[in-house]
C-alpha cells in the first residue's frame, strides 16, 4: 500500500471510533505521512516518536501542541503554559512547578482519594444503567484537582464543562471559539484565587505555586494562570479517560478482571498495560525548528509534526504481540505520558488515582459489569481518546 492510498486525520469519526487499524497501516506503509486533515506530518513508529520527544531542539513545543492551520500561532491564543515551552524556560518553569508536586504531597493525597472514590461508589443506583463517566471517572479527578488547588468542590461540574470544551475543539479546522471561551472563563476564575492566596496563604497547591521559587525566580501571573489551565485539562481529562478506557477493556476481559480481583498486587502493572493498550492521549504535536528528512520524506522548518503516542504504544517493533492486551506484560517503555523533558508532571497522580479506583471497583462494588458500548458516546477529540458517556450495567 502506498502513501497516496492512505487517508488519515485524527478528527475522522472512524479514526475516533477505532484508530488502531489505520495506525498499523501508517507504521507499515507511511511512517512519515502528510495528513491534509490535520495540516501536519504524522509519525507513528515507536522509535520515531521517542526520538522526537527527546529532541526538543528540533521538535519544538513553543508554537503549540495541537495540529493547527498554517499561519495560526497557538501562543497567541493561550497564556504561557509549561507544555507549550522549550528549554531553557521550560526547565526553569518545570523546576518551579515541581516544588508543588513533592512526593510528600502526593502521599498525603492517597487517603483523601480513597474517601472520594468510596463516596462516589456509594451513589451508584441499585438498579438500571449507571453512567461511568458522569458518575465516577469524570468527578473523581475533578474533585482531586479542586481539592489540591483549594477551590470549592461545588465548582467541579463547571470545571468538567470547561475542560471538555477545550479538548473537543478542532484547531486543524480553525474551530477555536468554544475552546477559547472556556480558557477565558478559566483564566478569570483562577485569577481571583491567585490574588486570594497571595493575601491569605493556605496549605494547598495554589499557594505552593504562588510561593514556588528557584534561583530567585517565581512564575509570572500569566504562567500561573497557564499552569492552572494545563493542570485542569491534562490532569483531569487524562485520568478520566484512562479510567473509562480501562472500564471498557476490563469489561471485555472478565478473566483478567477476576485475576486482578484475586491478586491486587498485579494492579500497578495492569495500569501500565492499560495505558499502553488504549492511551488516553493519542498524540500531541511539535513544530520543526529545522528541516528533517525521514523515511524518504522531506519535512520543512516550521512544519507541524503530530507524534502518535497511541500508535507508538501498539508498534510490534517495540512491543511483541502489541495488539494483545496482557497484564503480565511489563510495558515500562510505553509512552502514554510522553517522554523526555515534557514527560507528564502528573503521571504519578494519574497512576495513583487509577490504581486506587481499580482496586475499589474490583474488590468492593462492581466486580461484574457489562458495558453498553453501542449506547456510549465517544469524545470528539483528536488528541484525547475516551468517552463523553459510558453506560454500565
Amino acid at each position: 500500500m502506498s502513501q497516496q492510498h492512505l487517508t488519515y486525520s485524527p478528527f475522522d469519526p472512524e479514526v475516533i471510533a477505532d484508530p488502531y487499524p489505520i495506525y498499523r497501516q501508517l507504521r507499515d506503509h507511511a511512517p512519515a505521512y502528510w495528513s491534509p486533515g490535520a495540516s501536519s506530518w504524522v509519525l507513528s513508529r515507536y522509535h520515531d516518536v521517542c526520538a522526537a520527544l527527546t529532541d526538543p531542539a528540533t521538535y519544538s513545543s513553543a508554537s503549540g501542541i495541537f495540529p493547527t492551520p498554517p499561519g495560526v500561532d497557538m501562543t497567541e491564543l493561550f497564556l504561557p503554559m509549561l507544555i507549550m515551552s522549550d528549554p531553557p524556560r521550560h526547565t526553569q518553569m518545570r523546576q518551579l512547578v515541581s516544588k508543588a508536586f513533592t512526593p510528600r504531597r502526593m502521599t498525603e493525597l492517597e487517603s483523601s482519594i480513597q474517601t472520594v472514590i468510596d463516596d462516589l461508589l456509594d451513589q451508584i443506583p441499585d438498579t438500571g444503567p449507571w453512567d461511568f463517566v458522569s458518575g465516577f471517572a469524570g468527578p473523581l479527578p475533578a474533585i482531586v484537582i479542586a481539592d489540591m488547588l483549594g477551590v470549592p468542590r461545588e465548582d467541579r461540574d463547571q470545571f468538567r464543562t470547561w475542560s471538555t470544551a477545550l479538548i473537543q475543539s478542532n484547531p486543524a479546522h480553525g474551530e477555536f471559539g468554544p475552546g477559547l471561551a472556556a480558557a477565558a472563563a478559566l483564566y478569570e476564575y483562577f485569577a481571583g484565587f491567585l490574588a486570594e492566596r497571595r493575601a491569605h496563604p493556605e496549605d494547598d497547591l495554589m499557594t505552593a505555586l504562588v510561593q514556588a521559587e528557584a534561583e530567585g525566580q517565581h512564575l509570572s501571573e500569566e504562567e500561573l494562570l497557564g499552569f492552572c489551565l494545563l493542570l485542569l485539562v491534562a490532569g483531569h481529562e487524562t485520568t478520566t479517560n484512562l479510567l473509562s478506557n480501562s472500564a471498557v477493556l476490563l469489561g471485555h476481559h472478565p478473566e483478567t478482571r477476576q485475576k486482578l480481583a484475586d491478586n491486587p498486587d498485579l494492579v500497578p502493572a495492569a495500569v501500565e498495560e492499560l495505558l499502553r493498550y488504549d492511551s488516553p492521549v493519542q498524540g500531541l504535536a511539535r513544530t520543526l525548528s529545522r528541516p528533517v528528512d525521514l523515511h524518504g520524506q522531506h519535512m520543512q522548518s516550521g512544519d507541524t509534526v503530530l507524534l502518535l503516542y497511541g500508535s507508538a504504544n501498539r508498534d510490534h517493533r517495540a512491543f511483541p504481540n502489541a495488539d494483545h492486551f496482557d497484564i503480565n506484560r511489563r510495558p515500562e517503555r510505553q509512552v502514554a505520558f510522553g517522554r523526555g523533558p515534557h514527560f507528564c508532571l502528573g503521571a504519578a497522580l494519574a497512576r495513583m488515582e487509577t490504581r486506587i479506583a481499580l482496586n475499589a471497583l474490583l474488590k468492593k462494588r462492581l466486580f461484574n459489569w457489562d458495558i453498553d458500548l453501542p449506547g456510549a458516546q465517544r469524545l470528539h477529540s483528536g488528541p484525547i481518546r475516551g468517552f463523553a458517556s459510558l453506560p454500565v450495567q
